[in-house]
């Protein structure tokens, strides 16, 4: 394992800035027990009610005619902070 990990060290330091962004970014993923099960979960294959197809075409539609709700805004109107989140994603 050791040997491994020297490899993996020396890979890294290979790494343009750009990339090793991506590189730590993965590792975290990887690391992060919620994106774990996600990824592990499986595909939602159940049918999409009417219902649920006239919501989806509706919120479509919004997307074209309006811009998004940048992530800061919705935390700022829930009153929660980025660092609230970082908190709920830390193993206890």
């Amino acid at each position: 394992m050791a040997v491994t990990k020297e490899h993996a060290h020396e890979l890294i330091d290979r790494l343009r800035p750009t990339q090793l962004s991506a590189v730590v970014g993965l590792l975290e993923a990887m690391l992060d027990p919620f994106s774990r099960v996600i990824a592990s979960a499986p595909i939602d294959d159940e049918p999409v009610s009417p219902e649920g197809a006239k919501a989806l075409d509706q919120a479509r539609e919004w997307s074209k005619r309006n811009q998004g709700i940048p992530h800061a805004q919705v935390l700022a109107e829930l009153g929660i902070t980025q660092e609230d989140l970082e908190r709920l994603k830390e193993p206890k």
